[in-house]
């Protein structure tokens, strides 16, 4: 197969949120798109549509972050899906899919612990193994981690715990894809208003007046501007930006 001159990500937990942003901030820019959803089927849909209207292709496919025995089967249908629209390989990859637990040190449970566990780091490892082979050289990688990683805050120990290791990841596959030039680096938003946590950020209106008080852009972040800073790191001229740490905030408690 001849390669496509377009090219193609692949966005985990683009059915909503930062994710979906990300989704169609990359069509914008010229590529087509594999988006994953968890439950909600119509959501991913939309994005698709939403794809399709900026001229590129799309497809949705169901995947749990979190259950690393369905990544084998996963990894089929990526394959069939890049197939079906042109491609035989990834250029970008997103590890976007995850979720917060608002607990303190002291509430935080086992059960809560384990599941924050196997999204954000145990899925993020094995998902990017088992996708590995199908990125191309010179393709690019973004992981999602959190201003909670330089900021603490007591209602999320575990959720910044799993962050760091996410970034500590970057580093170590920045190191070991080097040779293959495929760039790895960490994106780590501020408060942004989303569904995350519940909505506390969207939703709370003294929380929200309160992050933004200490925000040197005076307000709290969007999805769009997270959308369009990774869309930015993966189709632009970053080629020689690898193993970093870049946090979008707007300048959240410098």
């Amino acid at each position: 197969m001849t390669p496509s001159p377009t090219p193609l990500a692949l966005v985990t937990g683009s059915s909503r949120g930062l994710g979906r942003s990300m989704a169609i901030h990359l069509a914008r820019r010229g590529a087509d798109v594999i988006v994953t959803y968890q439950g909600n089927a119509e959501a991913a849909a939309e994005v698709v549509e939403a794809i399709h209207a900026e001229g590129r292709k799309a497809v949705a496919l169901r995947l749990d972050t979190g259950a690393v025995a369905g990544f084998p089967a996963f990894k089929v249908s990526v394959i069939e899906a890049m197939a079906a629209m042109g491609h035989d390989k990834l250029d970008y990859l997103v590890n976007n899919a995850g979720f917060g637990v608002h607990a303190t040190f002291e509430d935080t449970t086992e059960a809560q612990f384990d599941a924050l566990v196997n999204v954000h780091v145990k899925g993020v490892f094995f998902l990017t193994q088992a996708l590995l082979p199908l990125i191309a050289d010179g393709g690019r990688i973004v992981m999602l981690s959190s201003g909670l990683t330089r900021l603490t805050l007591p209602w999320y120990p575990a959720y910044g715990m799993m962050k760091g290791a996410v970034e500590q990841l970057t580093r170590y596959l920045a190191k070991v894809l080097g040779a293959r030039r495929i760039t790895v680096n960490t994106v780590a938003p501020g408060a942004i208003e989303t569904d995350f946590a519940g909505g506390v950020v969207r939703d709370n209106a003294q929380m929200n007046a309160q992050i933004a008080s200490i925000t040197a852009m005076g307000r709290v972040g969007l999805p769009d501007d997270i959308g369009a800073a990774v869309a930015d790191l993966l189709t632009g001229q970053f080629g020689w930006v690898t193993g970093q740490r870049i946090e979008v905030s707007g300048g959240q408690g410098i």
